[in-house]
């Protein structure tokens, strides 16, 4: 039976993904880390039109149009068109490094001074068998107010990482690196930018003090699955499906919106 999977919570996770230890000097204070997102976004197969079979996929050699079995594959880092730079299987083993099973913290900071553009992932730190040191752990992490910064290292995979207190409990956020950010300042889109009118500026502040409030990301839902789920129960009842077409609505000049946009917003 089809299983709705629109949920204003996601359930906890059953089984842990890691355990090792956060070592904060030579302190060193048993966890094991759990999944804190959940992607329940809708996910479709690739079908044969013809019969409705699954499809599935083979590795072919660009070159002779043979496929290719997985023993027989390198890794290959492209320099120019069609040149690469091969890595064998053992070089690359080589380079990553070992796992290690401790997140290590080298300073404290502000949470707030971490810019959230570098938040990659989150996950919960949850006590491994002393519930003791876990508790004295977080409770500093309460009492000060402050997050802890340092290095992961899972699947072989080095990562900055911060670790700060969430609803009782204490979080493990994966951090991108200086380099995966783009400056904005760098787009040329945003050179020389033109200068509202004074009419255009005070009605666009008036829209956005209309339009403030408090922040409930549990108002957003994802109206693509709610509608796929639909359809998908609607189709196992047999029913016949006509597609509707979205509406267009017509761009308005930039004045002519605004005061529109505020008109309605004053009058609810």
């Amino acid at each position: 039976m089809f299983k709705k999977l629109t949920k204003i919570k996601a359930e906890p996770p059953k089984r842990s993904i890691w355990t090792g230890r956060v070592s904060i000097g030579l302190v060193n204070v048993p966890v094991k880390l759990y999944s804190m997102m959940r992607d329940n976004t809708i996910s479709f197969r690739y079908l044969h039109k013809k019969d409705g079979s699954p499809l599935k996929y083979q590795k072919v050699c660009a070159l002779d149009k043979q496929v290719v079995p997985w023993e027989d594959t390198v890794k290959g880092y492209e320099i120019n068109k069609n040149e690469y730079i091969i890595f064998t299987k053992e070089e690359l083993e080589a380079l990553r490094p070992e796992s290690d099973e401790r997140i290590r913290i080298d300073k404290f900071v502000n949470l707030i001074s971490i810019d959230p553009l570098y938040f990659e992932k989150s996950y919960i730190l949850a006590p491994n068998k002393s519930k003791d040191a876990y508790n004295l752990m977080l409770k500093a992490f309460q009492k000060m107010g402050m997050a802890g910064v340092g290095k992961f290292t899972m699947k072989n995979k080095e990562h900055p990482s911060v670790i700060h207190e969430y609803k009782g409990s204490l979080i493990l956020t994966i951090l991108r690196y200086a380099d995966e950010i783009v400056n904005p300042s760098d787009l040329d889109d945003l050179i020389d930018l033109p200068s509202p009118t004074k009419e255009e500026l005070n009605l666009a502040t008036k829209i956005i003090e209309n339009l403030s409030g408090e922040f409930d990301i549990s108002e957003y839902t994802d109206g693509f699955k709610e509608k796929v789920e639909k359809i998908i129960e609607k189709k196992k009842k047999g029913e016949i499906i006509i597609p509707e077409k979205p509406q267009k609505e017509e761009a308005k000049e930039l004045m002519v919106a605004l005061r529109e946009t505020l008109t309605k917003l004053e009058q609810k």
